[in-house]
């Protein structure tokens, strides 16, 4: 599918409003949602129907050219054929805007080619399955591309497709003074709905704008490094090694177990959509519809504060930083296996969202004139003692204190990382290389470290050849991370 070239100086943005609708338009809302989920239900029991008539044809020895014809998986064909067969199958369609039964088409189109692209081995990760039907309780969303998308002058307003103006919960001033300006553009609008039951417009905008730092905010550290964890958020540190700034993880659902707790013990004792006695589904009870709608909005409050904590942590380290180096971690994959013993650990992982912290910083130093070094995933920032050089061979996670064997340095474990990763943004910044350095590896690479050799009874303290990212006796780095 074709991406959309930014212009030099432009940069594309969202703006998202919550919004305060009328019930009679939050009705509108659910149909053009329901018209959506429909669209692509439709068209994916017929591309599956096709599949597996072709299958079966194969099996009885039919000719190629005899098979059942091909059913063209990109958006353009399936709208071709959606378009035929919409008078039949959904003689109501014109009740709401096409861009709802595009909206479906179109996320079919992409879930078939992400399948297609895995399964000839063209597509990194891991393997993506067939697309499945969409239920009634996946999330709502509905994209406008065409017709009257804009910000009324009012700044409390919003007009959408066959849906009018709509009031919004907050002033949309921001985005509506860029357009006043021109320097912005809104390209497309989605209309969403979270967990909560709570809808919200993202305005995807062209937005001009130069790099530049907020004049309130004064460059405290033009070099920092950054380590991400769960029991500190962030911790920033200088390459002379002392602490710079330390965020404290919101832990917003951890603090919330309780109240989870004791909603789903009430639920479960309601009369629910599904009868394990008779194992069939029922009409569930309007007070365990009560009681789900509280569970929802406990988890979209959880939600909320982890996103606020994480935007203004981020926001203050690309204001204040020339450089900002951060490591690259494998989010998915620290959270895979481990089963009931490690349970903890992967709801404290989900919890503190460390993955969020550099896609942010990804785009808020280009908006602030910040730089962002990505050290190599498997760079041991937490291993390698900022005192002296050496390198531990194992870590565990128990341990919060870094003690050195060799020179006897005591450092907190998340302030020691930092100051690593710190030096090696100063390499990366002075502009050296090291045989480290090769780029981005694509596709999969490799799916765990190797460990340094067992050193022998004259070893000292490294018989086997230190590894090129470790430090040296003076302190810096011999790699640099990749830049961003």
């Amino acid at each position: 599918m074709a991406r959309l070239e930014i212009p030099h100086g432009w940069v594309a943005q969202a703006y998202r409003y919550a919004l305060d609708p009328t019930p009679t338009q939050e009705r509108a809302f659910c149909s053009h949602a329901g018209a959506a989920r429909f669209a692509r239900n439709h068209m994916l029991g017929l591309v599956k129907a096709v599949l597996d008539q072709r299958a079966a044809e194969q099996s009885y020895g039919v000719a190629e050219s005899e098979l059942t014809p091909r059913l063209g998986w990109s958006l353009p064909a399936l709208r071709r054929v959606w378009n035929k067969r919409k008078n039949a199958v959904a003689p109501w369609w014109g009740q709401n805007s096409k861009e709802a039964y595009n909206t479906g088409l179109d996320s079919l189109a992409r879930s078939l080619e992400a399948w297609a692209k895995s399964r000839r081995g063209e597509r990194a990760g891991r393997s993506v399955g067939f697309p499945r039907f969409h239920g009634k309780r996946e999330r709502a969303s509905v994209r406008f591309t065409t017709g009257v998308v804009r910000v009324e002058a009012d700044r409390h307003h919003v007009t959408l497709p066959r849906l009018g103006s709509i009031r919004t919960h907050e002033s949309t001033r921001k985005l509506g003074s860029r357009i006043e300006a021109g320097t912005a553009r809104v390209l497309s609008a989605t209309l969403t709905r979270d967990s909560a039951g709570r809808w919200y417009v993202a305005f995807q905008a062209l937005v001009q704008r130069a790099a530049v730092r907020p004049a309130h905010v004064g460059v405290r550290g033009p070099l920092v490094g950054v380590d991400v964890g769960v029991k500190s958020l962030l911790v920033a540190a200088t390459p002379d090694g002392s602490e710079f700034e330390r965020f404290h993880a919101p832990k917003s659902l951890a603090s919330a177990r309780v109240r989870l707790r004791a909603l789903q013990r009430k639920a479960a004792r309601q009369v629910g959509p599904f009868n394990t006695e008779a194992k069939r589904r029922q009409q569930p009870s309007k007070r365990w519809l009560r009681t789900r709608a509280r569970i929802s909005k406990t988890y979209a409050r959880t939600a909320n504060q982890r996103r606020d904590a994480l935007h203004k942590a981020t926001t203050r380290l690309a204001q204040r930083h020339q450089t900002i180096t951060v490591e690259t971690l494998n989010v998915s994959g620290m959270r895979t296996g481990g089963g009931a013993r490690k349970r903890g650990l992967n709801r404290a992982l989900a919890d503190a969202a460390l993955a969020q912290v550099r896609r942010m910083l990804a785009y808020k130093t280009a908006w602030y004139g910040s730089r962002l070094v990505a050290a190599d995933r498997w760079y041991p920032s937490s291993k390698i003692c900022s005192g002296c050089g050496s390198r531990k061979p194992r870590l565990l996670l128990a341990e919060r204190s870094y003690g050195c064997e060799y020179c006897g340095m005591v450092l907190d474990r998340d302030l020691n990382a930092a100051i690593n990763l710190a030096r090696l943004g100063e390499i990366h910044a002075q502009g050296e290389q090291s045989p480290a350095e090769s780029g981005p590896v694509e596709g999969r690479g490799a799916m765990q470290e190797t460990e340094p050799a067992t050193a022998g009874d004259a070893a000292g303290c490294e018989a086997s050849t230190p590894p090129q990212y470790l430090l040296d006796q003076t302190g810096t780095a011999s790699t640099q991370g990749e830049a961003v």
